[in-house]
Formats: C-alpha cells, structure tokens, sequence
C-alpha cells in the first residue's frame, strides 16, 4: 500500500456547505447528540477540559480550545478552535467564530478543517431541544418560552425547537439592549404560525410569565438572584451557565451535561460547589436522565446547564464532512500533505 493511499484527502468545508447539510436536518442531529451523549457516558470518548486562551489587554475575549474523541460507528478525533469576541455585536458582526478540524482515526491525519461556528451553534442548540424534551416533567412540554439574551445562540435554540415538533402559547424575549431584543422579537413574530411574542423589560418579569426558561447571554456573573422569581418551578436551560446566583441552584434539580467540566471557570454550578464544599446539589446528567436514572420532583425548579462538549462538535463535523463525501460535493485541497516520506525521496 503507498504512503499517499493511507493518508486522507484533506478537505476545506465552508459555512455555506455546513447550513445546506444541516437546514432541514435538526431532527437527525438531535438524535445524533442523544447517541454521542450515550456513548460519552459509557465511556466511549475522550474529552479533556477545554484550553482558554485570554488576553490582558482585552478581558472580555477569549479563544477557547476543544480537543476531542468520539467512538461509535465512525470514530473521528479533533478539535474547535472558537473565538468569544463580545465587542464584535456593535460592530454588527457575530461575537463568535470558530474552525473544526478532523482528524482521521488510524492515522492521525487531519482530513478536514470546517466552518464551525454554525455547527457549535447548532450542537449547542439540539442539545438544549433534547434537554427540554427530557426533562419536561409529567410528559406535557412547557408552553411559554422565554429567552434571557436574544443573540445568535437563542435564535438556534428556538429553531430547533420549532423543527423538533414544540409550540407555544407565548414566546418572551428580555435583553439588556432594547434594540436587541425588539429585532429578536420581530424574528420570531415573522415565523409562521407564531405565538404572540413579548418583550419583557425585566428577567424577573419574563421569568415569572415562563415555564421554560432560556438563558442564552454573555454574562460573566450572576445577576438572577431572587429564588422567588422561579417559584412556579419552571424548567431553566441555563446555556450560558454564570447568569444563576448559586443559590437559585442549591433549591432546584441540577442535570448538567458532564460533572467535571460543568464545575470549573466560575459557572453557577462551580459557585455552587464553591458555596457549599459540596457536589450534593448534583441530581445528575443528561446521559443520567436518559438512562431513567433521575426523578424529576414537580415541587421545584429543574435547571440543565451544559458546559458544551467537544465531542459533540466533532461528531457533528463528521456528519457534514460524510454527507458532503457521499454526495461529491467535498472541496478537496490536493498535494495538502507534501513530506510523505521519512528521509525525502520522493
């Protein structure tokens, strides 16, 4: 067998091949994260902690770095690369933006490298659906959604909630900037068949009118500190994970997508810890929960708060990279590894 025969082709895969594989796909990609979910809590990965890359000169930024592998059927090793820019919004461009690469299993090779802030967003995005959908308590799904931050991030998880089968009676939107939050409004007001959308001037206020909750900000510490605000005992996806005082935390039922890293970086649930020296405020994980190992009590709040796994990135990079393939559409950089022989000969 030749050298360039067990190296991989490399391929570069742009935003605009990521959302045509993906639009239409949200429900396959639920089921996809249920299945990388499953396999990470059967030990079937590798996921160590993420690397942050900060700046002096610029505290509100970071890079964040996710190596990552995931088994199964195709198993595929990588990383992302994401850039967190807060400033970028009022330059009218996305906070985020990242790259995907893949690397071939038996190799090691990098055989792909990918747009990936649309699939962050849209794997962050269908495992909070799937969440929503698990723990919704009693088999009735909630029917008021309101959302705490209205960026890029909301919109994804309000899309795959809608492709995934919800409705709603009202959908509330709250954001510290007014224009935000009214251009977010007017998003979902123009989706078909939409339930009558409300700005709420507070988080309290659109917190009390919600029984599921959406937390999809920037915030870098708690400002939801009152516990009476959740005393309807709603379902909170807490996606952005430091917008929860720990005190919120220690009188609800806690799922969080993995233990070791959901409680680092100052997350409501490491302040928890912090609070208390203890992890018994714990209920669970998500992988828990769909093994039917967690009760969900009605007499308080239930609160989901994903770290975010790079497994599910890499998964989900897999399953555009092999649509892609398998429809001759793979945009393919030749000669890309050069040094195929150990002492140059060729």
């Amino acid at each position: 067998m030749s050298r360039q025969s067990l190296v991989p082709p490399f391929a570069v895969i742009t935003g605009t091949q990521v959302a045509e594989v993906l639009t239409g796909s949200e429900k396959q990609v639920v089921e996809l994260t249920e299945e990388v979910y499953r396999l990470h809590g059967k030990g079937e990965s590798v996921n160590p902690p993420s690397y942050f890359l900060r700046f002096p000169d610029r505290p509100s930024s970071r890079i964040i770095a996710l190596p990552a592998s995931v088994g199964g059927d195709r198993p595929t090793d990588g990383l992302k690369w994401i850039s967190s820019f807060p400033e970028n919004v009022a330059a009218g461009i996305p906070r985020a933006s990242a790259v995907l690469i893949l690397n071939d299993h038996a190799t090691g090779y990098p055989f792909a490298c990918l747009e990936s802030s649309i699939i962050s967003a849209s794997r962050t995005a269908a495992s909070a659906a799937l969440a929503a959908d698990r723990l919704s308590r009693g088999g009735q799904r909630p029917r008021r959604i309101g959302f705490v931050g209205t960026g890029l991030i909301a919109r994804y998880i309000h899309h795959f909630l809608e492709a995934t089968g919800w409705t709603f009676d009202e959908l509330g939107v709250h954001d510290l900037s007014d224009q935000h939050a009214e251009s977010f409004a007017d998003y979902l007001g123009r989706r078909p068949g939409s339930a009558p959308v409300v700005v709420h001037p507070t988080a309290q206020e659109l917190i009390e009118e919600s029984d599921l909750v959406v937390f999809a900000t920037v915030a870098a510490g708690p400002h939801v500190h009152d516990l009476s605000w959740f005393a309807h005992n709603p379902l909170v996806l807490n996606v952005s994970l430091r917008d929860l005082a720990p005190e919120i935390l220690l009188a609800a039922t806690n799922i969080v997508d993995d233990v070791e890293h959901c409680l680092k970086a100052d997350t409501s649930p490491h302040l928890a810890e912090q609070l208390t020296n203890s992890r018994d405020f714990l209920d669970g994980t998500l992988f828990d929960v769909l093994e039917g190992r967690v009760e969900l009590p009605a007499d308080r709040p239930v609160i989901f708060s994903p770290f975010g796994l790079g497994v599910l990135d890499i998964a989900l990079g897999r399953y555009v990279h092999d649509q892609l393939r398998d429809a001759g559409a793979l945009g393919v950089v030749d000669g890309f590894f050069h040094e195929l022989d150990r002492y140059g000969r060729n």
